[in-house]
């Protein structure tokens, strides 16, 4: 629990020095290309369900480990219950490398290395999240 909480503030204060890179600036186009890497465990779009994965549908916005009817790690559900919501500023780190983020997640995707990926990532995504709005800054 301590780890947890360390890793909590960590990441609470690196964020803000990651969110001026992190505002959707991606080509949405290049990131549904990217997000072939994700489509073996997750489903995005009109009629998505989950797969190993959750569906990712509005996942902007969305508190850690809350998609409907998906069996999270106790690790992820940690994560959500401690404050981590899916914003441009937590997804580039936890695209990065998902386990240094939410460490116990059992995502096994080790990560996107190249920051135009996920950067192309996170626009492709905000298109399935219609609902979202960005904190204002």
């Amino acid at each position: 629990m301590k780890f947890l909480a360390a890793s909590a503030l960590l990441f609470a204060l690196v964020t803000p020095v990651l969110a001026e890179e992190a505002a959707i600036t991606g080509d949405a186009t290049a990131g549904a290309t990217v997000f072939k890497k994700c489509a073996a465990c997750h489903a995005i779009g009109e009629g998505a369900k989950n797969k190993v994965g959750p569906q990712l549908n509005d996942l902007l916005g969305r508190t850690a480990g809350t998609a409907p009817d998906y069996k999270y790690s106790k690790a992820m559900m940690e994560a959500g219950a401690n404050g981590l919501v899916w914003t441009p500023e937590t997804l580039v780190p936890y695209l990065h490398k998902p386990k240094d983020v939410v460490p116990g997640t059992k995502m096994a995707f080790p990560g996107l290395p190249n920051e135009e990926d996920e950067k192309n990532l996170i626009a492709y995504l905000a298109t399935f999240s219609p609902n979202y709005v960005p904190a204002a800054q």
